[in-house]
């Protein structure tokens, strides 16, 4: 089912309908070109600002920050270093 911008401004504001309305606006962007390795891409500009966020929160106790997360502290280590936060 297609959704215009407009009408998921309609809606209360999620976390879904904002990822949403930005995939939208990036694709129209493209002016028809294709993306290239967008899963990657939306991936690694959301997970970079959930981790700074989480770890912020939490005062850089990775302990917590993972369990928050759900993932273990290596794992969560291991993504902080990938994205040098």
């Amino acid at each position: 089912m297609l959704i215009s911008v407009e009408e998921l401004k309609k809606n209360n504001p999620s976390l879904h309908n904002s990822v949403t309305t930005a995939l939208i606006q990036y694709l129209e962007d493209l002016d028809g070109e294709d993306p290239c390795n967008l899963y990657e891409k939306v991936i690694s500009e959301i997970e970079k600002p959930l981790l700074s966020t989480v770890m912020n929160h939490y005062e850089n106790n990775q302990s917590k920050a993972a369990s928050c997360l759900g993932i273990n502290r290596g794992t969560l280590r291991k993504k902080l270093k990938q994205y040098e936060i």
